[in-house]
């Protein structure tokens, strides 16, 4: 191919980092909102009511995530066809696509957790291992959290549609927007500020649902505004499409077995690295807890990734969608490679921004310089990966998780720990290990090129 934009580097650059730059922001600006909302439930005064709703806390985001896991995969397919249907000119299609994507996680996923939630709340907390202080305080804010999953679940759907399209400043702006409000309300109502009740951690989960509804309010009002590629028309009436349904679930279902694969292995191989105690496992959260931050740049690139490669399809630009993949791995590879740098020489001064404590600090230290390493593979798997997933290849992306995770990483695991006893940096080695079969799969895949010829109805 010699015209268009694959002889065009510099426009490639720019569609780019135009798509993945609003991502990255908001991500990096989310999980800055995440830490301070987790701050202000630890400033309860009472000091056993802040543990217990913290505890709390982590216990209703083990629900919530899984949740959310299944939702993003329904909606892996909702970005998948939309960037097919912007790049094929095909954009009528569009607000069909956001109608059956938002009827099918709210009736399969969001609407059925929260009737659950709502009537098993106590007993889903105590499975998860809850303390009755925990109970006392948490079981609320659970109930309250599991009505904004329904807000929440929309959302989402509709920022798959709209970075589909390309559009990531919608999301970035919205998200920002109820991510302050979030904070703002918080503050009020954790503490009882300005007359308002003191509500504890239910306030926070009052505030973050309430979030959640002005931004599905936001968006609504954005769309039947036309200030958005999504056209909505409420006077029609809706009818399934059969191909629609058919690509949400050919693409969603592996992508839905994908995370519970992941899952599971997770939890697998959280289980051998608990057996090390209770100082082995707190360095080993701070680690994860750090190496989570840099998943940033990978989930930014991969998700231009997707939406680039996908317009490109649909356009029947095949090697513009390669292009525009390698140029995002590239990119993405660079952040992570200096990410990989500061993890390798400042370890000691990062860990020293969690803890006190010397035996911890030059552990976690040690640790983050496997996790330098891992940086490069981390990044260029999850954005070529994204790349994949947006051409709507997402039965090889399950394939990697089951090998990698699932069975390299808690296997590698196993032998480190209990067969060669390293101690906690085994648990490291099997997490570079897994990072490394997990980018030559990928990248096997990406390099046949069979990803570009998936057909999508």
């Amino acid at each position: 191919m010699t015209e268009g934009l694959v002889n065009d580097k510099k426009q490639i650059r720019r569609h780019v980092t135009n798509t993945a730059g609003p991502v990255l922001i908001e991500v990096l600006l989310s999980s800055l909102f995440g830490m301070i909302d987790m701050i202000m439930v630890g400033r309860i005064p009472n000091a056993k009511e802040a543990a217990a709703s913290i505890a709390a806390i982590g216990l209703t985001n083990q629900v919530v995530f899984i949740a959310l896991s299944l939702i993003q995969s329904l909606n892996v397919g909702a970005t998948a066809m939309v960037a097919r249907y912007v790049g094929a000119k095909r954009t009528d299609r569009i607000e069909n696509v956001v109608k059956h994507v938002v009827l099918l996680t709210q009736l399969l996923i969001a609407i059925p957790i929260l009737i659950l939630g709502l009537n098993f709340a106590e007993k889903f907390m105590t499975f998860l291992g809850a303390e009755q202080d925990a109970l006392m305080y948490g079981t609320s804010y659970f109930k309250v959290i599991m009505l904004g999953l329904v807000f929440q679940s929309f959302n989402l759907s509709i920022y798959a549609v709209l970075r589909g399209a390309g559009d990531t400043k919608t999301p970035m702006k919205i998200n920002l927007k109820a991510n302050f409000l979030n904070v703002i309300g918080n503050a009020i109502l954790i503490y009882g500020l300005f007359g308002a009740p003191r509500l504890g951690v239910t306030g926070a989960g009052i505030s973050t649902s309430l979030s959640q509804l002005i931004a599905s309010i936001m968006i609504i009002i954005r769309m039947l505004k036309r200030e958005t590629i999504i056209k909505l028309k409420l006077k029609e009436r809706f009818k399934l499409n059969k191909d629609i349904m058919y690509n949400l679930v050919k693409i969603g279902v592996p992508a839905s077995l994908e995370q519970i694969a992941f899952r599971v292995g997770i939890l697998l191989f959280v289980r051998i690295v608990a057996s090390l105690g209770t100082v082995a496992y707190a360095t080993h959260q701070i680690g994860l807890n750090i190496l989570n931050l840099s998943f940033t740049p990978g989930h930014a690139f991969g998700i231009a990734a997707s939406s680039l490669a996908g317009r490109s399809l649909g356009a029947e630009k095949p090697a513009e969608a390669e292009e525009y993949v390698r140029e995002c791995r590239k990119l993405g590879s660079i952040i992570a490679s200096c990410i990989g740098i500061v993890f390798f020489f400042f370890g000691s001064f990062i860990a020293s921004l969690y803890t006190r404590d010397p035996v911890i600090i030059e552990e976690t230290a040690n640790i983050l310089k496997v996790a330098a390493i891992v940086q490069p593979f981390q990044s260029s798997q999850l954005i070529t990966a994204g790349g994949l997933r947006g051409a709507g290849d997402t039965v090889w992306t399950l394939v990697a998780i089951f090998i990698s995770v699932l069975i390299i990483r808690v296997a590698f695991a196993y032998i480190f720990i209990y067969m060669v006893g390293t101690g906690l940096i085994g648990a490291w080695y099997a997490i570079l290990i897994d990072q490394l079969i997990r980018w030559a799969l990928i990248l096997f895949r990406f390099r046949t090129g069979k990803w570009k010829y998936i057909q999508i109805r």
